[in-house]
């Protein structure tokens, strides 16, 4: 049995429940007249349950099509802020994404990150273009005869590798002084001034002038000859910035791997691998060839004063090859060493070291190098204030400065087999005075950890010599040179003309602005632009 269908309400019987909106204080004539009772059903009770079809009325009470429900819902308030005038703004935006409009959001996404990329270019290359315009020029000047041979990216370098055995010693040359320990106690609080050494002489003589070297040549000792600056400067090929360049002569089955008179390579460069830029005036005393000089000066002295000089020395098998009777000459000894580099290939060296400390009773090699702050504004880091409690933060900025410097000291302290190696820290009694100095500090490391910690691999720095002397070995009887290209990570190999750098051969003049012009001097001997006239005595030590 079906359930019964509950009975339609007739229609015009609507009334309202509940009146919310109905004012009581002025009520109709018809509610005047009902009697207040305060039930629900009286005229004060806002629950009315009487039918009242006045206050809804129909246009035609038959038909129901006329009723409209009223919202009685407050009006929102007026927000006012950004954010409200944002979301005024939001509900006009166009809800269907139709082609054109993702059209325009492409382009304007494709232009947001062409912005972006210009300007995150700019900012990372301008320093970088600053310094390529001051001082990244060619170490050489590249003569139109000159022909060229090869072109070595030094992204190929990075990717060789190559073990030797432990090399042999065949003969040992000069004297060496003790190192003083006392050094290892300086502080930035207890400085030392650095001191002057005029009367002791400093030699860098390149291969094929070595007399030692060419007896061994002619001794068939072996077939490849260089000096330890040379061998350093081709491992760390890959670090360096600066333009340098290294004579190649090929002599019968023999290979010789020479340095020009006045070569940079004679010099130490400074903040080769910041960003910072340098001065471009050459004369200015914080320019790149000043810095230079500098530096060299530094640390031919520096490997002098922290030397125990009592008189008493450790000489070798031989003098020093390149000083006459009677003078006076720095401590340093030449350890000429043979390395194999394939069955019938040996390569001869000469490497040096400055000291020797007593170890255990037994006398150690050292090497002894120094860092130099010229300006605390350039590097970041006030060495008189940091270096005592922050030395690990100095060494990293030097490491980020002078990774190329650095990298070259420690290789040839590795290959002259040096026990330790000194590092001092030097720096400027004025930031203007670049002739006055104090020692602040003096480190010693090991050089292989030193090597690891600075990601120096020694089977990629004798991968890259043996790749080079394979190249060399190839070519024709002559003489040649090898350039690091100015701008460009690479090293270019030259076929030049026999006579090439002697004192014969005569090269195309600077232009009138490469020209260096003597700088003017005033009453008391300082220069215009803050050097002094002892520039000539730190050109004449180096």
């Amino acid at each position: 049995m079906s359930p019964t269908p509950p009975s339609p309400v007739p229609r015009g019987s609507l009334g309202r429940i509940a009146d919310f909106t109905r004012s009581f204080s002025s009520s109709n004539a018809n509610a005047s007249n009902r009697p207040s009772s305060g039930k629900p059903g009286s005229a004060d009770s806002p629950f009315d349950f009487s039918l009242d079809l006045d206050a809804f009325p129909l246009a035609n009470p038959d038909d129901g099509s006329a009723f409209r429900l009223v919202d009685t819902k407050p009006t929102p308030r007026p927000k006012f802020g950004p954010k409200w005038r944002f979301n005024q703004h939001r509900p006009q935006l166009p809800q269907r994404r139709d082609e054109e409009v993702e059209a325009r959001k492409r382009e304007a996404e494709k232009e947001r990150a062409r912005r972006d990329r210009l300007y995150n270019l700019n900012r990372s290359n301008q320093n970088q273009q600053r310094r390529e315009a001051a001082i990244f020029k060619s170490s050489v000047d590249i003569q139109p005869e000159w022909n060229m041979l090869e072109q070595i990216p030094f992204s190929t370098f990075t990717k060789l590798s190559f073990s030797v055995s432990d090399p042999e010693d065949l003969l040992l040359c000069g004297a060496l002084e003790y190192y003083d320990r006392s050094f290892d106690r300086i502080t930035p609080k207890n400085e030392r001034r650095l001191e002057r050494f005029k009367n002791r002489n400093f030699f860098k003589v390149t291969t094929t002038d070595d007399p030692v070297i060419r007896r061994l040549a002619n001794e068939d000792k072996a077939t490849v000859f260089a000096t330890d600056t040379i061998l350093a400067t081709l491992m760390c090929a890959p670090r360096s910035v600066y333009s340098w360049d290294i004579v190649v002569q090929r002599v019968g089955n023999k290979l010789f791997f020479d340095k020009r008179d006045g070569s940079q390579l004679d010099l130490l460069s400074v903040h080769e691998t910041s960003q910072e830029p340098l001065p471009e005036a050459k004369d200015d005393i914080n320019s790149a060839y000043s810095l230079s000089v500098e530096a060299a000066y530094i640390n031919q002295n520096f490997s002098q004063q922290v030397l125990v000089r009592d008189g008493n020395k450790v000489s070798f098998d031989e003098p020093n090859p390149f000083a006459n009777e009677g003078d006076e000459v720095a401590s340093v000894a030449y350890r000429y060493r043979r390395w194999k580099l394939d069955d019938d290939m040996y390569l001869v060296a000469r490497c040096e070291v400055q000291s020797v400390v007593e170890v255990n009773n037994k006398n150690s090699f050292v090497t002894l190098n120094a860092l130099n702050e010229f300006d605390p504004k350039y590097s970041g880091v006030d060495w008189r204030q940091k270096l005592e409690t922050q030395r690990g933060a100095v060494l990293a900025t030097e490491l980020k400065n002078n990774a190329n410097k650095l990298a070259k000291w420690t290789a040839q302290a590795i290959l002259a087999s040096a026990d330790l190696m000194k590092l001092g820290y030097v720096t400027r009694v004025h930031p203007r005075d670049h002739f006055n100095h104090v020692i602040l500090g003096v480190v010693g490391y090991k050089p292989r950890d030193f090597a690891s910690q600075i990601n120096l691999n020694t089977s990629n720095m004798w991968g890259i010599v043996k790749s080079i002397v394979d190249l060399c070995m190839k070519l024709n009887e002559g003489k040649y040179v090898l350039v690091k290209d100015p701008s460009k990570p690479q090293v270019r190999i030259y076929e030049v003309p026999a006579d090439a750098f002697e004192n014969d051969y005569v090269e195309e003049p600077l232009p009138e602005e490469e020209q260096v012009q003597p700088p003017s001097e005033d009453a008391e001997g300082v220069e215009a632009n803050g050097t002094t006239t002892d520039d000539k005595e730190i050109e004449a030590q180096t």
